[in-house]
């Protein structure tokens, strides 16, 4: 089961450095004295629900005018004047970082047809070459895709789709050059290397080929970003002769396709935060009639796989934490389902992989990532994993017809793996662990906790830190999401080691809104009960120090998009607690934007946190957002970061947020603004832009918590 909307939680899983890092000292004096810039006021009174609603800096959403950019660049300079002494550091980390990775490597090879495709990294290079051989490893490479020669002359780039055709010698593949998520979609021939004349604007993340080589389904983004619509392209043709094959019209649904393993059916999934709907298309056809699976009904969610000569069906319909269900290929209206799994109270149906023999059911247990195959629903096989927390999640697993899956696993002490399970024997075979220069797992620890809630609910905690730097209480950055039901799982950073290394432990706050406790985690931390997110967290911040882990001098937080949100809510809350915080694209603004539905991906987040046109949601709201909290009071050091591009979170919400602390906040810590003026939610896209990034944060929050 896939959530409706790509989640940009930017998990740091980079690989890690051939010796123990040479500690530059971290005692840098910050010069308080220079003064940060100071936005103009210009107020914007909005009257609703016998409330008026006062925004003094609306102004800055006009990306055209120069007041806005010089006011951006004006907080960059003043961010990069303030940070000037601890550039040391920073270089002294990014070195660091950059000396755990193997710069010149590969990606397991993963097989689909006749070819074993992978990916390799090049040392100086930023990005990944995309490569492929015939049959044997040993064979000889192609290249089909070398991303580091298509980046020259770009500040930014990602790629969107890689979909080679079912033949091998096509390939389609997107691109976006300035973070916007707006991708162009092109197509390369294989043999000659050469990309064809033509190109497609403005697609999104999905893509699929028909079995006949040459008809290509792919989806398009409105003037909000949503992806709405699904159109057939015959390779060599026109763009403009195009058909569309599906429009979503209700604004709180995104459109994604997807081919099944057993290459026999297209499927158009619809999705909001709260309802589903599938409609299929015979992948052997070259103009397939589209065929509802069945009809949406408002807040029931199912997601569909296909399996020789049946649907299995995962859906919440009077089943909270999801169940499985099982049709016919011509009979899919819920009438029809037959249930094969029934739900259970403390394991979520996450999603189900069906392969030729046996299916593979992701499921949540008593809050842990489990995999677990079965062949006819009486029979179950937990695949055991080595730690008992982790994370573990099928990957690239293009064969329907195999003996078996292909995982990866990680845990907070273990690199990630790429493993190979047999399903008969239950053998166990480690492809590859990510190399990590001068790494030992023996010298680190990690712990699961449990705090309790200000109502009592427990909430887990995890926890890392370097063995011989645990003497009472340690520097710690706490980190947090807790929105759309996403669930934060314990993850290796080989990058995290510059933090452990100086004594610096490392959390995760696993609360409400997420999805790490299941189905109820995430209601429980939604619409009206979102405060529960917040009070979690700070339940947790509070935990840690009366246990001694960590005290409120050394206590650093961080969060990145809703989880920005988050950081802004709970600082509010409790400034006290906190040294330092560190807001990455933080979703602060939360009733401006929410009460305009011009603003991408505006109607579809009403499902989320709830539609402030509405009385009780709006003063819920105002009672909680961040940019509307903001008092006269001490704050914290804060770090915000936004992206000038970025689609998801604009960058006006830090921008605005920033200011209004700036006028409104008594004391005098450090207060950074950092926007990104070619990228967009994700920030730098290439390998050691990234680590210059996160090497910069690692040196604002070391100034702040270790003690000088």
């Amino acid at each position: 089961m896939i959530k409706w909307m790509s989640i940009v939680l930017l998990f740091s899983v980079a690989c890690g450095a051939q010796h123990q890092p040479k500690i530059v000292s971290t005692k840098s004096e910050i010069p308080m004295e220079i003064k940060a810039p100071r936005a103009k006021k210009e107020p914007k009174i909005q009257d609703i629900h016998d409330d008026s609603l006062v925004d003094n800096y609306f102004w800055m959403r006009d990306k055209k005018n120069p007041q806005v950019i010089a006011y951006l660049e004006a907080e960059n300079a003043y961010t990069k004047t303030m940070m000037a002494k601890s550039e040391a550091l920073q270089a002294s980390i990014f070195k660091e970082m950059k000396g755990r990775i193997r710069e010149t490597d590969e990606t397991p090879p993963y097989r689909d047809g006749d070819y074993l495709y992978y990916q390799r990294t090049v040392e100086g290079l930023n990005y990944p070459i995309h490569c492929r051989k015939k049959n044997e490893a040993n064979s000889p490479e192609e290249i089909i895709l070398d991303e580091n020669k298509m980046a020259k002359g770009h500040e930014y780039f990602e790629i969107g789709v890689l979909e080679v055709s079912p033949n091998h010698k096509i390939l389609a593949y997107s691109t976006d050059v300035l973070g916007n998520e707006r991708y162009t979609l092109k197509f390369r021939d294989l043999e000659s290397g050469k990309d064809f004349e033509y190109e497609i604007k403005d697609t999104s993340y999905s893509l699929v080929w028909a079995n006949d080589n040459k008809t290509i389904y792919y989806d398009r983004v409105d003037k909000a970003s949503r992806p709405y619509r699904a159109f057939r392209h015959v390779l060599a043709s026109a763009p403009a002769d195009d058909v569309l094959v599906y429009e979503e019209k209700d604004e709180r649904f995104f459109l994604s396709l997807e081919k099944t393993r057993s290459n026999q059916y297209i499927f158009i999934q619809l999705a909001s935060a709260e309802t589903s709907e599938y409609r299929m298309l015979d992948a052997n056809a070259s103009k397939p009639t589209v065929t509802i699976f069945a009809p949406r009904k408002q807040k029931e969610e199912y997601y569909v796989t296909h399996q020789n000569d049946a649907f299995y069906i995962v859906t919440n319909a009077d089943a909270m934490n999801f169940k499985v269900m099982k049709s016919d290929l011509k009979h899919t209206s819920r009438k029809d389902w037959k249930e094969v799994l029934a739900q259970r109270a403390e394991t979520q149906v996450v999603s189900i992989d069906a392969f030729k023999d046996y299916l593979v059911i992701s499921e949540r247990h008593k809050g842990v990532p489990r995999l677990v195959i079965t062949t006819t629903f009486s029979d179950f096989n937990v695949v055991e994993q080595p730690e008992p927390v982790y994370d573990a999640y099928l990957v690239r697993n293009f064969v329907y017809d195999t003996d078996r899956i292909r995982f990866r696993y990680t845990s907070l002490v273990t690199p990630r793996s790429t493993i190979d399970y047999v399903v008969k024997t239950k053998e166990r075979k480690l492809i590859k662990e990510t190399p990590v220069k001068g790494y030992d797992r023996s010298q680190y620890q990690s712990e699961r906790l449990l705090a309790a809630a200000s109502d009592g609910t427990q909430i887990p905690i995890s926890l890392v830190y370097k063995k011989d730097k645990k003497s009472g209480s340690m520097p710690l950055l706490l980190a947090g999401y807790g929105s759309y039901g996403a669930s934060y799982d314990p993850y290796f950073s080989s990058t995290r080691i510059s933090l452990l290394d100086r004594g610096v432990a490392f959390a995760i706050a696993h609360i409400r809104g997420g999805g790490e406790m299941g189905r109820n985690w995430y209601l429980d931390g939604k619409y009206l009960k979102k405060k529960n997110t917040f009070n979690d967290f700070i339940s947790v911040s509070e935990f840690l120090i009366e246990k001694g882990y960590t005290d409120s001098t050394q206590l650093a937080i961080t969060g990145r998009s809703a989880g920005g949100l988050l950081m802004g809510a709970v600082t509010n809350m409790r400034p006290d607690l906190f040294k330092a915080v560190i807001a990455g694209v933080p979703f602060v603004d939360v009733i401006n934007t929410m009460l305009d539905a011009t603003i991408p991906l505006t109607v579809t987040e009403w499902e989320e946190w709830g539609n402030p046109n509405d009385k009780v949601f709006y003063q819920y709201m105002k009672s909680y957002a961040p940019y509307e909290n903001v008092e006269k009071k001490d704050y914290p050091n804060m770090l915000v970061t936004a992206g000038l591009n970025d689609p998801r979170v604009a960058y006006w919400e830090p921008a605005k947020w920033v200011a209004k602390l700036r006028d409104m906040k008594t004391d005098k810590n450090l207060l950074l603004l950092k926007t990104n003026m070619g990228a967009g939610h994700g920030g730098a896209s290439g390998r050691y832009d990234y680590l210059k990034e996160v090497a910069f944060e690692y040196a604002f929050i070391l100034n702040m918590i270790l003690k000088k």
